[in-house]
């Protein structure tokens, strides 16, 4: 075996490996926990709001021990990327293996998580605090005006209206449960781990794909003020007819998939 692929295969069989990848599954829920509780509190007229991972990640630095939370995040969130990564090159771990679009999945997951710990490092040093910093209207208007920017834009909106659609399949379709540890789960703790991940995963995909066709319709438009992260998708549905109740319903989907990545820490398949 060549040196460029046993580097990567022993790295994924490395018992470390499977640790960092559970730390950032716990990380993962955390996030989308935070997200999940604050578009809750808004959809009751709390005081919460909608938000992004990026805000998450600023809410938790505010709160009592704040820091030393985001630190633990940081490191979880950049063990989950490095994993996802290790994953995408290696095509397998020491429990599973991957086909390529799972491992295709897993580069674009990789550099997206490590981003987000990036974005993390960044809180903590105090950088990163302004609110429209690499907003996804500034990103799409710089990208709309390159040659054939619109292209890509729309390209990128319909790749994510893709990956939405996909995850609400994995969800109703409970492909999931392939990655985790099923033959270990009593029958108590199944059918709630199996709720949990197809109402988080659903919650998930609706979002994505309300964020791929504000893309799409940025691009067609060449407007990127119609472009929207996570938050603006949040908003999206607060908007709509009836969006407190359906907001609360995808809140709740979103708080449902962070306790679906916490318990998938314990019996995924690393």
């Amino acid at each position: 075996m060549a040196l460029s692929e046993a580097t990567p295969s022993r790295a994924a069989r490395a018992p470390a490996t499977g640790w960092l990848a559970r730390a950032g599954l716990v990380a993962r829920g955390v996030v989308y926990g935070v997200i999940g509780i604050l578009a809750l509190k808004l959809a009751f007229g709390d005081g919460g709001k909608t938000t992004s991972q990026q805000g998450a990640l600023k809410t938790i630095a505010h709160q009592p021990f704040g820091k030393l939370l985001l630190v633990l995040l940081a490191l979880g969130l950049a063990g989950y990327a490095t994993w996802r990564l290790v994953r995408a090159f290696a095509g397998h771990g020491r429990e599973d293996q991957d086909s390529f679009t799972d491992r295709i999945a897993s580069f674009f997951s990789g550099i997206a998580y490590a981003g987000l710990a990036v974005t993390a490092v960044a809180i903590l040093i105090g950088a990163g605090t302004s609110s429209s910093s690499g907003s996804p209207k500034q990103a799409t208007g710089g990208v709309l005006d390159w040659t054939g920017g619109p292209l890509l834009v729309g390209i990128a909106g319909a790749i994510l209206v893709g990956v939405g659609l996909y995850q609400a399949y994995k969800g109703l379709s409970k492909k999931f449960l392939d990655t985790s540890k099923t033959y270990e789960m009593n029958e108590a703790v199944k059918p709630v781990f199996t709720f949990l991940g197809v109402v988080g995963h659903v919650a998930r995909g609706i979002v994505f794909a309300l964020i791929g066709y504000g893309l799409i319709k940025a691009a067609v438009e060449y407007d990127p003020k119609k472009a929207i992260g996570l938050d603006g998708a949040l908003r999206k549905v607060a908007d709509a007819s009836y969006g407190p109740i359906l907001l609360g319903i995808v809140a709740a989907g979103f708080i449902m998939f962070a306790a679906y990545s916490i318990a998938d820490a314990r019996y995924r398949k690393v």
